[in-house]
């Protein structure tokens, strides 16, 4: 996670682990629940699906998505970086 970026966005995939750049600073958590939001939506899940289990003073975080199996997942962030990166794109 990469706070204080110009715009909130997933990054891409380094590996098994994504990158996401966040607009919010890193205080009282505010970087945490837009990380969590960001995620939501690219998931297509309600937030509170969502929970941040390990990394919350950290830029390395781990998040537990309830009810969604991993290939779902993956599958979910692959889609939502592919319409992030628009047509033509080779992200």
């Amino acid at each position: 996670m990469a706070p204080r970026a110009a715009r909130s966005a997933l990054a891409g995939w380094m590996g098994e682990v994504l990158k996401v750049r966040l607009a919010a600073v890193p205080e009282r958590g505010a970087a945490n629940a837009a990380l969590l939001r960001l995620l939501a939506e690219a998931l297509d899940l309600p937030p509170s699906r969502l929970a941040l289990v390990a990394g919350h003073a950290s830029t390395r975080k781990v998040v537990q998505i309830a009810g969604l199996a991993p290939e779902e997942a993956r599958r979910r962030l692959d889609r939502a970086l592919a319409a992030a990166a628009g047509p033509g794109s080779r992200r």
